[in-house]
């Protein structure tokens, strides 16, 4: 009889919390332990990277677990070079298992003589013997499309959607929906019509980067919860200024819903002082001391979703079945 290719993981430094959280979760949906594969990944004297696999992976099915955030060049080219060690040693497929897909911000030729990183990552991805992506809300869908290998991408929506009816129980018709800026509209549509939740936008309008000219609010927010739906969060600023302005137009509360909290800088500080409510992350990237000890910042687990989607990419079945909140919710049943 053919002998069964179990799937196997293994584990980069970028995120070690989820990358257990995720072996944990597979074995509780097999029914047998999944552990992460024995390796070490370390840095000689000089920073290079140093990666050996302890046990033997020819034939098997891989899944390397590392967001490329920070320190994002570290965590990319730790994934490279295990990507590198596996298919030299004979693995029969490899996958990456990035839930923050970093660069992902560098998409498109702003102005002159400027690159298009997240092209060359993917390049570079491919070329390491990596044959499959999964990741989680990709900043710009189209880097889809910088892949010449299957790319599944997941989305926290559906995840969100679930929080958000268990914490606004007996709330929902006084929330709505916002979208910092008019990019994000697709992504703050698509929240607000899983929880059937009206929209409204905050238009602004930057002089330079990182600074904010002016801000508008498109929609009446009066007597509204507001909850902020973006993919990501730097350095809160603005999210703290959006956050400010509408509740000067008149919203009750305001809450955030990130996908990937990047929070670098003063990003924890201004979220701690802001008149936000709350702001929810995901895993995705690991939680600092700082954010672990703010009062309001929350994380939501995205363990059960990867694990889900991992063993539906092994065994063949859709993924994106995990799009439906339906499909979502006994997954998730007793965690949020």
């Amino acid at each position: 009889m053919p002998t069964v290719i179990e799937p196997k993981l293994i584990a980069g430094n970028a995120n070690k919390p989820l990358a257990t959280a995720i072996a944990r979760r597979m074995s509780l949906y097999r029914g047998m332990s999944v552990g992460l594969v024995d390796a070490r990944v370390e840095r000689f004297n000089d920073q290079e990277i140093f990666v050996e696999v302890y046990e033997n992976v020819r034939g098997e099915d891989m899944f390397i677990l590392q967001s490329t955030s920070r320190p994002a060049n570290d965590n990319l080219m730790e994934l490279l070079i295990m990507a590198d060690a596996l298919r030299r040693s004979s693995a029969a497929r490899i996958t990456a298992v990035i839930p923050y897909f970093g660069y992902a911000r560098q998409d498109r030729r702003t102005k002159a003589r400027t690159p298009i990183t997240a092209k060359l990552v993917a390049n570079m991805i491919a070329e390491a013997g990596i044959e499959r992506v999964l990741t989680m809300d990709l900043h710009a869908t189209q880097i889809q499309g910088f892949f010449d290998i299957p790319v599944d991408n997941l989305y926290a929506s559906p995840v969100f959607a679930l929080d958000i009816m268990k914490h606004f129980e007996g709330e929902l018709e006084d929330v709505m929906v916002v979208s910092p800026d008019v990019g994000g509209v697709a992504r703050a549509r698509e929240l607000a019509k899983r929880i059937n939740a009206p929209l409204s936008i905050v238009d602004k309008r930057r002089e330079k980067p990182g600074e904010i000219a002016e801000m508008t609010v498109i929609g009446d927010v009066t007597g509204k919860k507001c909850i902020i739906v973006d993919d990501i969060c730097d350095t809160a600023g603005t999210l703290c200024k959006a956050a400010e302005i509408l509740m000067n137009h008149g919203a009750t509360e305001v809450h955030a819903y990130i996908t990937h909290g990047v929070l670098s800088g003063p990003a924890v500080e201004r979220v701690t002082n802001s008149v936000m409510k709350s702001l929810v992350i995901t895993d995705s990237i690991a939680a600092t001391d700082a954010v672990a000890a703010a009062p309001n910042i929350r994380v939501v687990p995205t363990a059960p979703m990867f694990a889900q989607a991992i063993l539906n990419i092994w065994n063949g079945t859709s993924v994106s079945s995990l799009f439906e909140t339906d499909t979502l919710g006994p997954i998730y049943e007793g965690i949020l």
